[in-house]
């Protein structure tokens, strides 16, 4: 027998076990493809899930800003009220001060 007679059954032995492998992986590939469609359909509802989440706390974060910036405004306005009514107070009890002072200056 000449090396390329041998070589021949072998290859042909080869290339049905491969047939047979390729058939094997074909049933499992589709079992893969089946739990990696699964996996991709989470993954793809997880996504879509986060970004509304995220689209919400981008709002609300926006809102609340909005709020914040209205509240400082009515902060601004209650300390420049405060002071002009501190200012009105000192004046009111320099007032009475002085007009005690006349009081006690009538009584001696």
């Amino acid at each position: 027998m000449s090396p390329s007679s041998l070589e021949s059954p072998i290859v042909e032995h080869n290339g049905h076990s491969e047939m047979h492998d390729q058939q094997g992986n074909l049933a499992l590939s589709s079992a893969d493809f089946s739990a990696l469609e699964d996996r991709v359909a989470r993954a793809v509802k997880l996504v879509k899930t986060e970004r509304e989440a995220r689209a919400a706390a981008e709002h609300r974060a926006e809102t609340l800003d909005t709020q914040l910036s209205e509240q400082l405004a009515i902060v601004k306005t209650l300390q420049e009220e405060i002071r002009a009514l501190n200012g009105e107070r000192d004046q009111v009890r320099q007032r009475v001060e002085k007009l005690l002072s006349q009081l006690d200056s009538l009584e001696l």
